[in-house]
């Protein structure tokens, strides 16, 4: 893991306590799924689930690898996908550029590239707007979750998942456009960062 992006999971471990009981209880039941799915399987399988998958789900795809990596727990695949193909939206990938990512782009595909996240020495996330049923995702024994309350109910039925956990997140998107853009994506951001770090920290107490 590179230096900048370890300082700024460093930033915000005094804050997991700062999560209210409500949402904590969601994360716990999410940390719980990737225990079981480590114990069962040898390995947790994560998709995280939004309508476009442009912003919160490739967040939560690649903080909760992140996240992963910063305490160590080994066994653990994350992936995105949604109810339509978009593409990873610019905005969200600055953000990530802002925490630290190194993010490079491959054009042979102008309306939906491939980028390839980086976040320490070879270790990289491929990541590009897909439908959560993409041969590039597991087909059976993961974890889906639910990024936005619109995937959530235009997915009411997702076939052979170990568990399905709506954990939503305000869509910064509204925001494009204003004076709040880069604020709100970097906020969206950092809330899904948190929250990673929040459940994989829960595993080391499983």
């Amino acid at each position: 893991m590179n230096q900048s992006i370890k300082i700024f999971c460093d930033s915000l471990i005094n804050s997991l306590n700062e999560i209210p009981e409500e949402r904590s209880l969601i994360l716990n039941r999410l940390a719980k799924s990737i225990h079981a799915g480590i114990q069962k399987d040898g390995n947790a399988k994560i998709i995280y689930i939004c309508t476009h998958n442009s912003r919160r789900s490739h967040f939560g795809q690649i903080w909760a690898k992140v996240a992963a990596s910063y305490f160590g727990i080994e066994n653990v695949e994350t992936f995105s996908g949604g109810t339509e193909v978009t593409a990873f939206n610019s905005n969200a990938i600055e953000a990530l550029r802002k925490q630290g990512f190194e993010i490079t782009k491959d054009d042979s595909n102008e309306s939906n590239p491939i980028y390839h996240v980086n976040y320490g020495g070879k270790d990289q996330i491929r990541c590009f707007s897909k439908v959560y049923n993409d041969s590039e995702n597991p087909t059976k024994n993961f974890i889906a979750v639910m990024t936005c309350s619109d995937a959530e109910a235009n997915c009411p039925f997702i076939p052979n998942v170990s568990a399905r956990i709506g954990v939503t997140y305000e869509d910064p998107k509204k925001f494009d456009g204003t004076t709040m853009q880069s604020e709100k994506y970097l906020e969206r951001s950092e809330q899904i960062a948190l929250e990673s770090l929040y459940v994989f920290s829960k595993l080391k107490n499983i």
